[in-house]
C-alpha cells in the first residue's frame, strides 16, 4: 500500500513563487471592477468616529520619486489601519499645480526663458503640462496599491479651488495681515522672482572672504590717538558686492573694541578677535593705542570705500558676535533681514543697486551692468588699488541656492506684498499652539517649528511669476503709481474665477475685474491698472484647510493628522498653520508627523551625478510594490532612511519567510471549515494554546506598533511571530501531528483551528502593510460566513483581542521546555548529526539524566508530548547524579514508513506489519471512512 496517500499532505493555490509584479496588477484591475474602494467609503462613511489625514499636495512636475512613495505608503499604512479600527477614514489625495517648480521644468523642456513666451499661451501650456503629470502621478501612486479619491482628488489649478486661496487671501487683508513693503527677500536673479524660505536649500559655495578697512572721518573725536595716523574701522564681509550698499557699521555696545596700532595704520577690532584678524595679515608686531566699548563708537562716521557717500554712521545692535570676522559688520539694509531691522531702527536709507536679473544699475558707477557675483573679483581689485583691501582670500561654505534651478541666491530688497507675522499677536498664538495644542511625532518636530517660527521674518506672499493665482491687486491712477489691494476687488475677482478661472485676470480689461460702480475709497476715482504678481504656490497649498477639508470634506478643523517631510516644518507645516490661526483662531492640525529622507545604502543624498538614484518604478516592475511597502514598513523613518540593492534583497528574503509561512498556514488548512471543524479552546492541547498565547502577545505588540504609528515595530512583531514563534518552533512541533494524524481527529482540528486563528489574525494585521499579499491571502484562506460576506480583506475589521488567549499559566507551564530545554536538544542533535550518529532528528532518543527531582517530575508530567516537541522518537528521564544532562542516543524499535518515527509496536497490526501502532490504527480509520462513503 502507498501510506503517503493516507498522509495529509499540504495543498494550496497559494504559490512559493511570489510574483507580485504580475500578479498586483490584476489585482489592482479585479478592485477596480468590484469598486472595493468604494465599499470601503459606504462601509465608513455612517461612523460617528472619525480620522482625517489630509494629505500635502506634491509638485505636478514629474514622476514620482522614492522620497513620494515612502511618503504616499506611510500615509497609506494610518489610513488602512484606522479605517480597519473602526473610524471614517477619508484620504483626499491632492496635487500642487501652481509655480515655479513647475514653471521651471516647463521652460526647460521647452528650451526658452521666460521673457520669451506670451503669459497667457505659457499658462495653458503649464495648465496642460500639470494635468498630465497629475495624471501619471495618479497612476503610479494607485499601482502602490494606495486607497483614496483618486477620482476627485483636489487640484490647486481647478476654478473652485482658487476660489478659497483668493477668498483666503481677501479675509486676512480685511483682517489687517497683508501689507506692501519694501524689504528684502530671498531673490533668484536666474528665474527672477522672490523665493520663499521653504524654496531656499544650502549648498556648498567658494566667497571672496574679505578685510576692508573703511576710513573714519572724525577719529578727532577720540582723545590721544596718533596725529600722523588714519584710522580705520575693519569689516569682514563673504560678499564683496553687498558693499556697494553699505549705510553703516554695526558693532555690539558690550564689547570692548581696541585700535590697534599696526604700523602705517590704525585699525578698529575687537579685542578678542585681534590676534586671528591680524595673522591673516601676517602681523606679530602690533600695539594697542586705546579700548573703547562698543557704545562710544557712535560717534564716529566714516567714508563710503566704492562710492560716493561721506558720512556713513556706526551703530549699535545686538547680533554681532565674536565667533568670526572683526567685530564690526558692514550693514547694508537692502540686503538682509537683520540689515533691513537695523536700518528701520536708525532710518538708514535702503540702498538697492541691483535689479531683478542680479546686475548693477546706475548707482554702482563703474560697475554697472555687472552681475553680482562676477564684480566681486573687480571689486576686490578696485578695493586693493584704493589702499583699502587689509586681506582677501577664497573660501568655502554652506550658502543659499534656489531649489529649482540649483543656483546661488541673492538677498534683494523689493517691493512685494507681505503677510505681518506679529500682526495681533500672530507669531505669539503661533508659538503657543505650536507648543500646547498639537501633537508632534517625533517630539523634537516640536522644537524645529518652534526656533523657525520665532526667527522668521514676514512672509512674501508676492512673485514675479507668469504661472499662478494672480494677486488682484491694481494702481489707482488718482492716487499715483502705488499697488494697492481692495477686499471687494479681490472678492469680485474671487467669483469670477469660480467661473471662468485665474487666467481671466490676464484676458479681461480692468473695468471687467472690478465690481461695478467701484471707487477707490481715498480718492474717489475709479480708473485703476492691472498688475502681475502672483501668489506665493506655498500660499496655495497652505489654504487647502479651507479650500479641501471645510467644502470637499465636509469635515472641521483641526483634522487628526498633516504627514510630510522635516523639511515641511518650514514649508508647508507652516503655510498651513500661520493662516489657520489667523483666519480660525486654531491650528488645522492635532498632530503633525514627519519622517526623514531617503538617502542610498552609504548615507549619501540621491543624485544623477552618483548614479545612486532608485526609482520606485523600477522596484515596483521588478520585485512588486509590496516589497517597497515592506521597505517603508521595516524602516525608521524619523531619520534618514537608506535604500540600496542589498537592503532591498534582506527584504525580499524576509518578505519570503513570511510568505512561506503562510503558504504552510495554507495548506495545512486544506479541507478546514472553520464553522464546523473549531475546537473550543478548552479542548485544545497545551501547545496548540501556546501558539494562540504568543499570538495574543504578538496582536498587542503590533497594535502598540499602529497605535504609535512605529511600522519598523509592526513588522518586527509579524517578522519574528512567523520565523520564529511559529516556523521555528510551533509549526515544527505540529508538523507530524498534521501529517500524520487522523484528518478529522481532534488532534488535527486543534492544530487546524489554531492556525486558522492565526491567519485570520496576521491576514488583518498584514493588510495594511502588504496590501496585495493579504489580499492574495484572503482569496485562498477558509472562511467563516462573515469573511465570505466581507468579499475583500480591506473589508475586514480590525481583529478582537480574544482574553482567554492570553494564557500565563500554559505559557509558565511550557516556558522551559521550550525556551531552555529545546533549544540545548536540538543544539545536541545537530552535534549527533554532524559525527553520523544519527541522520534524522527522528533517528534520536532524548534521554535527560539530573538529580533535581523538580526537574524530572516537571519533565515526566510533559513525557507524552515531549517527543513532539523536540521532534525525536523518544524521551526518557533518569536520577542520576550532578546536574541535568542531555544525552542523546539512537532511538528503539524500528522505523514506521509513514510516521518515519521509531517505535517498538512496529509490526504488531497484521493487517499493516511495516506500521507503528499509531498509524495502522489511522490507516483503518480512513479505509473505514472510506468504506462507509462509498
Amino acid at each position: 500500500m502507498d501510506y503517503r496517500k493516507t498522509l495529509n499532505l499540504p495543498q494550496t493555490d497559494f504559490s512559493m513563487r511570489a510574483g507580485l509584479a504580475q500578479k498586483e496588477p490584476q489585482l489592482l484591475a479585479q478592485w477596480e471592477k468590484e469598486g472595493i474602494y468604494q465599499k470601503i467609503r459606504e462601509k465608513a462613511s455612517s461612523r460617528k468616529k472619525t480620522f482625517v489625514l489630509h494629505d500635502g499636495p506634491p509638485y505636478a512636475n514629474g514622476d514620482i520619486h522614492i522620497g513620494h512613495a515612502l511618503n504616499k505608503i506611510l500615509k497609506d499604512f494610518i489610513v488602512k489601519y484606522k479605517t480597519m479600527q473602526g473610524f471614517d477614514s477619508l484620504y483626499l489625495p491632492g496635487w500642487d499645480c501652481h509655480g515655479l517648480p513647475i514653471e521651471h521644468q516647463l521652460l526647460k523642456e521647452m528650451k526658452i526663458d521666460k521673457s520669451k513666451v506670451g503669459c497667457v499661451p505659457f499658462r495653458k501650456k503649464a495648465h496642460d503640462y500639470a494635468m498630465k503629470y497629475v495624471s501619471i502621478q495618479r497612476d503610479q501612486f494607485k499601482r502602490l496599491g494606495i486607497f483614496g479619491e483618486w477620482d476627485n482628488p483636489y487640484l490647486t489649478l481647478s476654478p473652485e479651488y482658487e476660489y478659497w486661496i483668493l477668498t483666503s487671501f481677501a479675509k486676512l487683508h480685511r483682517g489687517g495681515y497683508v501689507y506692501r513693503g519694501l524689504k528684502p527677500v530671498n531673490w533668484c536673479a536666474h528665474c527672477e522672482t522672490a523665493l520663499a524660505e521653504a524654496e531656499v536649500e544650502y549648498d556648498d559655495h567658494v566667497s571672496p572672504s574679505v578685510y576692508v578697512k573703511f576710513k573714519v572721518n572724525n577719529s578727532q573725536e577720540l582723545k590721544g590717538l596718533p596725529q600722523d595716523k588714519d584710522l580705520f574701522l575693519l569689516i569682514w564681509t563673504t560678499t564683496p558686492w553687498t558693499l556697494i550698499a553699505n549705510v553703516a557699521v554695526a558693532v555690539q555696545g558690550g564689547y570692548t573694541y581696541a585700535i590697534v596700532d599696526i604700523g602705517k595704520d590704525l585699525c578698529m577690532i575687537e579685542k578678542s578677535l585681534i590676534d586671528s584678524v591680524l595673522s591673516k595679515k601676517g602681523i606679530k608686531e602690533f600695539r594697542i593705542v586705546k579700548e573703547l566699548k562698543g557704545g562710544e563708537l557712535q560717534k564716529l562716521t566714516y567714508a563710503h570705500p566704492l562710492v560716493s557717500r561721506s558720512a556713513c554712521p556706526v551703530v549699535e545692535v545686538d547680533y554681532v558676535t565674536k565667533e568670526e570676522g572683526t567685530g564690526l559688520v558692514h550693514t547694508a539694509p537692502g540686503h538682509g533681514q537683520e540689515d533691513y531691522e537695523t536700518g528701520v531702527k536708525y532710518n538708514l536709507e535702503k540702498v538697492m543697486p541691483v535689479d531683478d536679473r542680479g546686475k548693477f544699475t546706475d548707482y554702482a558707477g563703474e560697475f554697472k551692468g555687472l552681475f553680482v557675483f562676477k564684480a566681486n573679483e573687480k571689486i576686490v581689485e578696485r578695493l586693493s588699488e584704493n589702499g583699502i583691501l587689509f586681506h582677501s582670500e577664497n573660501i568655502s561654505h554652506s550658502y543659499p541656492h534656489c531649489w529649482r534651478c540649483k543656483k546661488p541666491i541673492i538677498f534683494r530688497a523689493t517691493e512685494q506684498w507681505f503677510l505681518n507675522i506679529d500682526h495681533k499677536g500672530l507669531r505669539a498664538q503661533l508659538k503657543d499652539a505650536i507648543k500646547n495644542d498639537i501633537t508632534w511625532i517625533p517630539p523634537v518636530g516640536m522644537e524645529r517649528i518652534l526656533a523657525m517660527v520665532a526667527m522668521r521674518p514676514d512672509w512674501c506672499l508676492s512673485r514675479q511669476r507668469y504661472w499662478g493665482v494672480p494677486i488682484p491687486a491694481v494702481v489707482c491712477e488718482g492716487c499715483g503709481d502705488k499697488q494697492k489691494l481692495y477686499p471687494e476687488v479681490i472678492e469680485h475677482f474671487a467669483e469670477i474665477v469660480r467661473q471662468e478661472g485665474t487666467n481671466a485676470w490676464f484676458e479681461k480689461n480692468i473695468a471687467e475685474l472690478i465690481p461695478p460702480g467701484f471707487k477707490c475709497p481715498q480718492c474717489g476715482k475709479g480708473n485703476f491698472q492691472k498688475t502681475y504678481d502672483i501668489l506665493d504656490v506655498w500660499f496655495d497649498s497652505g489654504v487647502s484647510h479651507q479650500a479641501v477639508i471645510k467644502p470637499m470634506m465636509k469635515k472641521d478643523l483641526p483634522v487628526a493628522m498633516y504627514l510630510e517631510g522635516s523639511d515641511q516644518h518650514r514649508g508647508w507645516f507652516q503655510s498651513s498653520l500661520i493662516p489657520s490661526i489667523a483666519m480660525d483662531g486654531r491650528p488645522p492640525y492635532e498632530a503633525v508627523l514627519t519622517h526623514g529622507f531617503v538617502v542610498d545604502g552609504q548615507g549619501r543624498k540621491m543624485s544623477k551625478s552618483l548614479g545612486n538614484v532608485i526609482s520606485p518604478q523600477d522596484i515596483v516592475n521588478q520585485s512588486g510594490a509590496d516589497i517597497l511597502r515592506l521597505w517603508v514598513a521595516s524602516s525608521n523613518y524619523n531619520e534618514d532612511i537608506r535604500i540600496s540593492k542589498e537592503i532591498l534583497e534582506r527584504l525580499i528574503d524576509g518578505y519570503r519567510k513570511i510568505r512561506n509561512t503562510v503558504r504552510f498556514l495554507l495548506g495545512n488548512l486544506n479541507g478546514f471549515n472553520p464553522e464546523k471543524d473549531r475546537v473550543p479552546y478548552d479542548q485544545l492541547l497545551d501547545i496548540d494554546r501556546w501558539a494562540l498565547h504568543r499570538l495574543a502577545w504578538t496582536l498587542n505588540f503590533v497594535n502598540g506598533g499602529y497605535k504609535h504609528y512605529d511600522f519598523s515595530k509592526v513588522y518586527r512583531g509579524i517578522y519574528s511571530f512567523c520565523n520564529e514563534d511559529l516556523s521555528s518552533i510551533y509549526l515544527d512541533i505540529i508538523k507530524d501531528r498534521l501529517y500524520t494524524s487522523a484528518s478529522g481527529s481532534s488532534k488535527h482540528h486543534s492544530a487546524q483551528t489554531v492556525l486558522f486563528e492565526i491567519l485570520n489574525v496576521l491576514v488583518r494585521i498584514m493588510a495594511p502593510l502588504l496590501s496585495f499579499t493579504a489580499q492574495e491571502i484572503f482569496e485562498v484562506m477558509p472562511k467563516t460566513s462573515g469573511l465570505k460576506a466581507a468579499a475583500n480583506v480591506h473589508l475586514l475589521e480590525w481583529p478582537v483581542e480574544f482574553p482567554q488567549w492570553n494564557n500565563p499559566v500554559v505559557e509558565n507551564k511550557l516556558k522551559s521546555v521550550i525556551e531552555e530545554y529545546r533549544p540545548k536538544v536540538l543544539k545536541s542533535l545537530e552535534e549527533k548529526r554532524q559525527s553520523g550518529l544519527i541522520g534524522s532528528s527522528l533517528d534520536a532518543k532524548v534521554i535527560f539524566r539530573a538529580s533535581n527531582k523538580k526537574i524530572l517530575e516537571y519533565l515526566e508530567d510533559l513525557k507524552a508530548d515531549l517527543p513532539s516537541y523536540f521532534i525525536v522518537s523518544q524521551v526518557e528521564t533518569e536520577k542520576a547524579d550532578g546536574p541535568l544532562e542531555i544525552v542523546i542516543g539512537k532511538a528503539d524499535g524500528e522505523k514506521c514508513p509513514r510516521c518515519w518515527n521509531y517505535r517498538q509496536d512496529v509490526g504488531e497490526d497484521h493487517d499493516h506489519p511495516s506500521l507503528c501502532g499509531r498509524c495502522a490504527r489511522v490507516v483503518k480509520e480512513l479505509e473505514h471512512a472510506k468504506q462507509k462513503n462509498g
